[in-house]
């Protein structure tokens, strides 16, 4: 039962990160408009509104993991830009990218199966 609840923690976290990202694309959206035109405003009204979901959901995740490892997570975000570049902007998925996103994977892994002593 713990494993399933910490489990689900996790996901919705990463639901949230993933929120959280798609900032990017509506802020770079909106850098290719006129400033103050309606489509610039609602690209950052956009982007606003997903910053305030995400603070209000970051509180609530913070609530039941440790912050080091709901902080730790963040580093996903990366991946996801580097998604939503290829799906949103055409942007090319490089090798670099891919060894930069397998870099983060392992690091955040090591970080989530490293943060309890399963004999305390």
């Amino acid at each position: 039962m713990y494993r399933m609840k910490k489990a689900k923690y996790y996901i919705i976290l990463h639901l949230i990160l993933a929120l959280f990202s798609m900032g990017g694309i509506f802020s770079k959206y909106a850098s290719k408009e006129t400033m103050l035109s309606r489509e610039w405003l609602i690209n950052y009204g956009a982007v606003l509104a997903l910053l305030f979901i995400y603070a209000i959901a970051w509180q609530q995740i913070i609530k039941h993991m440790p912050i080091i490892t709901a902080y730790i997570n963040k580093a996903v975000t990366i991946i996801w830009g580097i998604i939503w570049g290829f799906v949103f902007f055409d942007e090319k998925i490089t090798i670099n990218k891919i060894i930069g996103a397998i870099i983060i994977i392992i690091g955040v892994c090591i970080v989530v199966t490293g943060e309890e002593n399963p004999s305390s």
